[in-house]
């Protein structure tokens, strides 16, 4: 039997299932995650067997211009996705707060921690990163 975990936007309109989960979970201190998720940082996955359910006409996207990719519902607003620059649309990382129920991931990374807002601390026991999770730790 195929596990299967439901998310949504705020409004309801957009809603997925998965099947699975990436390993690899980083809290995002970058502007353009803290911009768009309109918080500290933003914490995507990277999922398998993604279906949009419902809403897939509400879905709209942001080109950033270093090419990467967010996408959003454009009744409520809601972060749903992201993705680098030439990335498939099929291969959208998921936003984790957008899931309903709880998911089996645990976040190993901070990544972009050069770009941190002043007023956040970051989580001491999980490894953190100035850049991308490939770069030179803090």
């Amino acid at each position: 039997m195929k596990n299967e975990y439901h998310g949504s936007c705020l409004c309801g309109h957009v809603t997925f299932s998965v099947s699975g989960f990436s390993t690899k979970v980083a809290n995002c201190h970058c502007t353009m995650c803290r911009k768009f998720h309109g918080a500290a940082f933003g914490t995507l996955v990277s999922v398998t067997d993604l279906n949009w359910l419902s809403g897939k006409e509400c879905l709209k996207e942001f080109t950033a211009p270093n090419g990467t990719t967010r996408t959003f519902c454009h009744t409520c607003g809601s972060s749903l996705g992201f993705r680098s620059k030439g990335v498939s649309p099929e291969d959208i990382e998921i936003a984790i707060s957008t899931f309903d129920t709880d998911i089996p991931v645990k976040v190993d990374a901070q990544i972009f921690t050069s770009s941190k807002a002043n007023w956040c601390s970051l989580q001491a026991d999980i490894p953190t990163f100035k850049n991308a999770r490939t770069s030179s730790r803090m």
